[in-house]
């Protein structure tokens, strides 16, 4: 599809779609429980993991501070790296998961029923 046309979408686009997709699907049942939260994308991470990281993150957790909300962003190239085929709005939901759970104190698994699926 040429990328003049309407329906053409990049996979930067395609990326935040799974993002959006996955935390609409969270936010019913846990968006009380998780307060103020952003969600963002960026292409990789903006510098080296930190030395609680093992290796090049997915995803940030960054709790709120100063008035400000807190924020999960997911890094598309590691991900779009590390997924096969079509398992990468998979791993945006598994990610997601993860971090909600670590936010609000429980199991990926209690969070989505689908996590790891």
């Amino acid at each position: 599809m040429p990328y003049s046309a309407p329906a053409w979408k990049s996979r930067a686009d395609t990326f935040d779609d799974y993002v959006r997709e996955a935390a609409s699907r969270l936010e019913p049942q846990w968006g009380k429980a998780w307060g103020k939260l952003e969600f963002g994308t960026e292409d990789v991470p903006p510098s080296d993991p930190t030395p609680w990281e093992d290796g090049i993150p997915l995803a940030r957790l960054f709790p709120a501070d100063m008035g400000q909300p807190a924020r999960i962003v997911l890094y598309r190239r590691p991900m779009e790296q590390r997924a096969q085929g079509d398992e990468l709005a998979q791993w945006v939901r598994d990610v997601v998961a993860e971090n909600v759970a670590y936010l609000v104190g429980r199991r990926p698994e209690d969070i989505d029923p689908d996590y790891g699926g």
